[in-house]
């Protein structure tokens, strides 16, 4: 036999042995696969069976349920009802627990007299140096005239002081430092408690002639006027906080400051920290009367006690500005008065705050002035020379950055605190 056959004959053999092993080992591998498939099929339980044993169980426990309750429902037939009444929900209750409680006036006047005593400016410390020395010469009264016109408290009025302080000192011991404080102190508290004419401040808010109840009569509007930057809507929102902490239930807010961006939120935010309802407009660049006559209107339906109304400050554009805070008046006065228009003013400006001032004055008329930022860098004086020259009081003042530092104006705490009291 030739080799080549011999070889050709062992490779075809060499062939069918592989093919053989191959489909064993492939037969061998189905046959796992499907005992293991029988096996599970076995052992579960076929959706349409599962489905309605769950069903079934689903069924019998809502009947012990339902069969448990009758007893109790037929006794009291009142308690699903009960039950059935909306509950009041965690976002709800979180917010009444997040409402903040005022400080009272009291506790805010007490801050009032330490702050001042510790501002850096305390002029009252410095002219009581001045008037406590031996033998005050012609140079020691000029002295005490310019400390007094350095803290703003205006010409007119240093004179008058200075003029006063020298008629009395004539017949004073001046190592009498308990008497000589005295007599200073009778004539700050003079020139801050009266006007041009001598005549006292009435520094008491309008509201105040109203009833505090509910219904005790239309609601008593404050309007808020100043330049961006004085503070005002923050001043709008403390002022809230005031009234609330002195007995206030009801009172709204009108976010009339359309032009600056965010002092609605900032308002709201304001408001929702007291429980304080605030009127706004969603729309940017919105009528500013239209929303302060919603305010007025959404006042007298809830039957509000005040409503204090924020406006625009842009100075910038001082005939629209005063147009457009006139307008806002008038519209108001077709649903309620207007009691009364605070002018808010930056005490850190000094005399330059008086030509803001004088411009709201002449343009809108204001009943009384608030004094922001009183407190660190501010010169005190100007709390005589801006009520001098506008004829009104300062009926509030600020004292810092805290919600709760904004304080009714009193006089005899300002003079005590300049004194370092």
């Amino acid at each position: 036999m030739d080799i080549h056959m011999i070889w050709a004959i062992i490779a075809i053999v060499a062939a069918v042995v592989a093919i053989g092993i191959i489909a064993f080992v492939l037969w061998q591998r189905k046959s796992s696969q499907s005992s293991s498939a029988t096996r599970v099929s076995d052992t579960q339980v076929p959706a349409t069976e599962l489905g309605s044993t769950s069903e079934t169980k689903s069924d019998e426990q809502l009947e012990q349920v339902e069969e448990s309750l009758r007893p109790a429902q037929e006794d009291n037939p009142h308690q699903a009802e009960e039950e059935a009444q909306p509950q009041t929900s965690p976002a709800t209750s979180e917010r009444n627990q997040s409402i903040d409680k005022p400080e009272d006036g009291g506790t805010r006047l007490q801050r009032l007299r330490s702050r001042l005593s510790h501002s850096a400016n305390p002029f009252g410390k410095a002219l009581f140096n001045i008037l406590t020395r031996d033998n005050l010469s012609e140079a020691d009264w000029e002295e005490v005239e310019d400390t007094l016109l350095l803290a703003d408290v205006g010409t007119d009025t240093s004179m008058e002081i200075v003029e006063e302080l020298r008629r009395n000192a004539r017949v004073m011991d001046a190592h009498d430092a308990s008497a000589i404080r005295n007599l200073l102190r009778e004539q700050l508290l003079h020139a801050v408690n009266t006007d041009k004419e001598g005549d006292a401040y009435n520094r008491e808010l309008e509201l105040h002639k109203s009833s505090q109840s509910a219904d005790g009569g239309e609601p008593h509007v404050l309007m808020m006027v100043g330049v961006n930057g004085s503070g005002k809507t923050t001043t709008t929102g403390k002022l809230a906080r005031l009234l609330i902490g002195e007995g206030y239930e009801k009172i709204v807010l009108g976010a009339a400051d359309t032009f600056r961006a965010a002092a609605a939120d900032q308002l709201q935010t304001w408001g929702d920290r007291v429980g304080v309802n605030v009127v706004r407009s969603d729309k940017e660049d919105a009528d500013p009367a239209s929303v302060a006559f919603e305010a007025a209107e959404t006042a007298q339906n809830q039957n509000a006690q005040v409503l204090i109304v924020d406006t625009a400050g842009r100075l910038q554009n001082k005939a629209n500005l005063m147009d457009e805070l006139g307008k806002i008046r008038r519209v108001v006065e077709k649903r309620v008065p207007v009691q009364e228009v605070l002018l808010v003013l930056d005490a850190t400006t000094g005399q330059n705050g008086m030509v803001q001032a004088k411009v709201f004055a002449e343009a809108i008329g204001i009943t009384g002035i608030v004094l922001t930022k009183l407190d660190g860098s501010a010169k005190g004086g100007i709390v005589i020379s801006v009520q001098r020259e506008l004829g009104v009081p300062v009926k509030l003042v600020g004292l810092g950055e805290g919600p709760d530092d904004l304080a009714r104006f009193d006089a005899e705490g300002f003079v005590d605190g300049i004194l370092g009291d």
